[in-house]
């Protein structure tokens, strides 16, 4: 006999594998106790067959948390993500899941274990940060189911925090307007505007080259991003293929990046530089790659004062997407501008401004529609 299955109690499960099998060790057992339906309990004892058939089985013996969230960076997103993802998942894990899983055997791991630490983290976290640590937690162990480290992936058995959606900020035209009449004198004046006239977001306009810009078809491509991480700004190609995108500009949009580039140009000429294709659209004071974290500290200063507190930079991506929406631009050619995966992806985020946009449509249905007429001629029958 290779293996077996007991039945240990209520959904409760423990499978018996002989390891003699394809090991050359005699009269040695492995033991897992696997918690769900029996037909769980089965696939997992086909898969510890399978693996000491083929040579390759791994008892995953007193391995702990700690050690299975190292391989799992080590082995499979350090290849398998950028370096960017790779920095985040590692934050998650160091700072959260590490401190409260790391010295617990992998065995041992679940489901009540980890819907009692949901519990707890979120009497101090947000939904929402709970809920990305289970995203990471949940793809560490099917890892590890991959593995042939776990029968079952006791995340799937637990129920996660829902993350609860933030207000949008949006502005509307007049404070699109005022916001620009404060700050028309600011140095950040031009990516301000070009990221409500563009909708680029915050990483692709620091990237942006005048080699993207083409100001005769009206047009800018997105080839690289700037992203800031330990203190350092980098240069990376974006992320993926519908962010690497073609964006068309309004022609307010062409004719001021035509001024800017002129007015940037002699900035050069008097700083004894040329500027070339690949020189930066948006540079610092001394022409250097422009940094996120000043840039977000300015434009909080400029929007406070332009009566607008609590505007972020990224605020005027959503604002580009709403006026776009606003004004009755379709979907699929809003989700290509904002590089989005899909218009369902699109119509999930702005789903509250199309909401909001009923009673405008009803409002141009009822120009387009005759009013009803009543003839007063239905003649009114009596019940049979």
């Amino acid at each position: 006999m290779k293996g077996s299955i007991r039945c240990r109690g209520n959904k409760t499960w423990q499978i018996q594998v002989y390891l003699d099998v394809g090991t050359g060790v005699k009269n040695k057992r492995y033991f897992e106790t696997i918690h769900g339906h029996k037909k769980d309990a089965q696939r997992r004892l086909n898969e510890l067959l399978v693996s000491l058939d083929k040579g390759v089985f791994v008892p995953p013996g007193k391995m702990t948390m700690s050690e299975l969230f190292d391989k799992w960076l080590s082995g499979y997103v350090i290849t398998n993500c950028s370096q960017r993802t790779l920095e985040g998942y590692k934050s998650i894990i160091d700072k959260h899941l590490s401190p409260y899983f790391g010295s617990l055997p992998l065995k041992k791991m679940s489901a009540q274990i980890i819907q009692s630490y949901y519990g707890q983290a979120c009497l101090n976290l947000s939904k929402r940060t709970v809920h990305h640590q289970h995203t990471v937690l949940s793809a560490v162990l099917k890892y590890a189911l991959r593995q042939g480290y776990l029968g079952i992936n006791p995340c799937t058995l637990v129920d996660p925090p829902k993350p609860v959606k933030k207000p949008m900020r949006t502005l509307n035209p007049m404070e699109v307007e005022l916001l620009f009449k404060e700050i028309k004198d600011s140095y950040y004046y031009p990516i301000i505007y070009t990221a409500v006239s563009s909708g680029l977001r915050q990483a692709e306009l620091l990237g942006l080259r005048w080699r993207d810009v083409d100001l005769g078809t009206c047009s800018i491509s997105v080839n690289q991003v700037l992203y800031k991480r330990s203190g350092v700004c980098t240069f990376k190609e974006p992320k993926t293929t519908h962010s690497r995108r073609c964006v068309c500009m309004t022609a307010k949009l062409a004719d001021f990046l035509k001024e800017y580039k002129v007015e940037r140009g002699l900035l050069y000429i008097a700083s004894g530089k040329t500027l070339t294709l690949d020189s930066l659209v948006f540079t610092s004071y001394s022409g250097q790659p422009l940094n996120p974290s000043v840039l977000n500290h300015n434009f909080h200063k400029l929007a406070t004062k332009a009566g607008l507190p609590g505007v972020r930079f990224h605020d005027l991506r959503h604002t580009f997407a709403s006026l776009m929406l606003l004004r009755g631009a379709k979907p699929k050619v809003i989700s290509e501008a904002l590089g989005h995966s899909s218009v369902a992806f699109t119509m999930d985020v702005y789903s509250h401004i199309i909401e909001g946009m009923q009673s405008e449509a009803m409002a141009l249905l009822d120009e387009i529609l005759p009013a009803g007429v009543c003839s007063n001629n239905v003649k009114l029958t009596a019940s049979p």
